[in-house]
């Protein structure tokens, strides 16, 4: 989001966004290590790692002792703690196996959810249609899958997503990702179904002390999910395969990004069908987001950095033109495609800062991640409120 002006480090007046699981896998897999502080392995965890990577890569990963297994925390994950697992140099390949993984390890908000075991399905889709890393195993507590090293790819940085190139790149990769059938439920159920969730949870919390309580009635959260409702209720946007979380963090950059190829979309837990309209208002969203700010809360905002008219526009034609591939359109219903488009996205992005403001309340009762949840949940939806009333004076340019 956002566009010129101040930064805004932490809880400031519209605040930063969570990094979620790349912040959330997020800024890049071989982030300096001293960054923040990691959550390391236990020596049990480590254990275990040991087993699944020898039980499921096999190979010379069935020869390595123990105590030459190299594991290493990978900086960004706030809903997964993840580590990269590699072999020792003088160690020799036996076949094909990888010499060096990613192993992602579910945080407490997702362990135990029936959709960890779609997820896996849809991951392993994707693998096998390279539209996203290789998985290499699948456990009740996580997953062994492709690691891509820095080398491999160049971490994209929150304000690149404004370059008029990459950000038709973008456009049009999600609009090819929106465009796959996959073998779930066409059924738009994961929004409100995740948000009623997510708040039944943060109300179940024991109140005395937590600032939770605070946002709950200074918001009135629930009353405010109504109102929400109603408004996407009345804000026509089609069911396609959603991403739910394209921001940088996500997004890895293959080359010099020409076009939709020199980019690949990484971390499915959120992707599901869903309405068009929040995974293109959450891109816009992300914009504002610097999750590489090295201070507490970990995160900055540059709440002028949500993206203008213009750049909105950029965007929407070029995954129109993705979409509409092939379509002869005269210019007034291309007009009015981008002008609906337009109102319909901003309208969602109010959802996505109230989907992950609750995300944020609920991670600070129970992720062991160092980073500032209670603050980013507030810029959340200090943002919402303040989006929500310019709407009402939002009116696109014929």
């Amino acid at each position: 989001m956002a566009a010129e002006g101040t930064d805004v480090a932490g809880g400031g007046a519209v605040g930063g966004h969570l990094a979620k699981d790349n912040l959330r896998q997020s800024k890049s897999p071989d982030a300096a290590p001293n960054r923040r502080r990691f959550s390391s392995l236990s020596r049990d965890a480590e254990r275990r790692a040991y087993q699944w990577c020898r039980e499921y890569l096999g190979g010379a990963w069935r020869r390595v002792p123990p105590e030459e297994l190299r594991v290493y925390p990978v900086s960004g994950g706030l809903s997964n703690l993840l580590f990269r697992c590699s072999l020792p140099d003088h160690l020799p390949s036996v076949g094909e196996e990888p010499r060096e993984v990613l192993l992602r390890l579910y945080g407490a908000i997702l362990q135990g959810v029936d959709s960890l075991v779609l997820e896996s399905v849809m991951f392993a889709i994707l693998a096998e249609r390279s539209l996203g890393p290789q998985l290499y195993g699948v456990f009740p507590e996580g997953r062994l899958e492709q690691y891509i090293p820095v080398r491999a790819h160049r971490p994209l940085k929150t304000r690149e997503l404004r370059e008029p190139v990459l950000s038709a790149a973008i456009a049009t990769k999600m609009a090819q990702f929106h465009g796959m059938e996959m073998p779930f439920t066409k059924e738009p159920h994961w929004l409100f179904g995740t948000m009623e969730r997510y708040l039944k949870q943060i109300q179940d919390l024991p109140p005395a002390g937590l600032p939770h309580m605070n946002l709950l009635e200074m918001y009135s959260l629930k009353d405010e999910m109504g109102d929400l409702r109603k408004l996407l209720d009345a804000t026509p946007s089609p069911v396609v395969f959603c991403h739910n979380d394209i921001q940088e963090g996500n997004i890895l950059l293959l080359s010099e990004p020409e076009n939709a190829d020199s980019l690949m979309l990484v971390d499915f837990e959120y992707s599901s069908y869903n309405y068009r309209g929040f995974d293109i208002g959450n891109h816009f969203c992300e914009w504002v987001y610097d999750y590489t700010h090295e201070e507490w809360p970990f995160y900055k905002a540059r709440p002028t950095d949500y993206p203008t008219q213009g750049q909105q526009l950029h965007f929407i034609r070029h995954y129109l033109a993705e979409v509409k591939k092939g379509e002869i359109l005269s210019q007034e219903e291309q007009r009015r495609l981008e002008e609906d488009l337009l109102v319909e996205v901003n309208r969602y992005a109010l959802a996505s800062h109230f989907f992950w403001g609750l995300w944020s309340i609920l991670q600070a009762s129970m992720s062991t991640i160092e980073f500032g949840y209670m603050e980013y949940a507030q810029s959340r939806f200090q943002f919402y409120f303040q989006q929500k009333g310019q709407l009402t004076s939002f009116h696109p340019s014929s």
